[in-house]
């Protein structure tokens, strides 16, 4: 794969095209976050795209990470950017007006003293579903660019900042690569996925680590893939 990447960085085409290849699922996997901000998927696979070609030319082995890890950042801040440039997030008439209730009611909240409401207090009073709630709330958020410069007289981008802190930088990439589809996991399935895809555990080594027998590993190891590519 270094082979590769460093063919790519010195002009070869073909290289550049073989790990691109490689990287589809990854570029469709940050699109998907995208979904119902009124673009169309293959735009944004397209603009993810430019940024994984930006990943693949900055990447640098001595990161101590994998190129997929590394490009996620490049895509999401590619495509955040194209949007912030294009224009305001399209958000839905109705989307704002829930957001605007749920304001005034949190406000009346605070006012009275009280906490704020939990998404599922709100979605009860509002009579909307909980996933109605996080999507309007999240409409009313500043999306911050991974590309900005921190700082005016140092190139120092926000994925720079990420990357200088690789626990919380593992972290984003968890939350961003693979979150909908740990989500049909269970805990041990979770727990091995991670020590195998992200902490890259052999099975013999996990097994000692939770106790169980390697046999047994690889085969919860099946059915957790088995499941998350039923979301992917």
């Amino acid at each position: 794969m270094n082979k590769l990447i460093w063919q790519a960085q010195n002009g070869s085409k073909e290289a550049m095209s073989t790990l691109i290849q490689s990287n589809v699922g990854l570029v469709w996997n940050v699109v998907k976050r995208f979904n119902n901000r009124g673009y169309e998927k293959e735009d944004l696979f397209q603009i993810g795209c430019i940024g994984l070609v930006k990943a693949i030319r900055r990447f640098d082995s001595e990161f101590e990470t994998q190129l997929s890890t590394y490009a996620v950042p490049m895509i999401i801040g590619e495509i955040r950017r194209f949007i912030r440039d294009d224009g305001p997030i399209k958000v839905s008439r109705s989307l704002k007006e829930l957001a605007y209730k749920i304001e005034l009611l949190q406000s009346e909240n605070v006012k009275n003293g009280k906490e704020q409401l939990s998404i599922q207090e709100l979605s009860e009073l509002l009579e909307v579903s909980k996933e109605e709630i996080v999507l309007s709330l999240e409409s009313q958020e500043y999306i911050e660019s991974l590309d900005r410069q921190i700082y005016d007289d140092d190139e120092t981008t926000v994925a720079d900042k990420i990357l200088a802190n690789k626990n919380e930088y593992d972290n984003v990439v968890d939350k961003l690569t693979i979150k909908n589809m740990m989500n049909v996991l269970d805990e041990n399935e979770k727990k091995i996925i991670i020590y195998r895809y992200f902490k890259e555990k052999t099975q013999t080594e996990i097994s000692k680590i939770i106790g169980v027998s390697q046999v047994q590993i690889s085969r919860i190891e099946k059915r957790a893939l088995d499941k998350m590519k039923t979301v992917s």
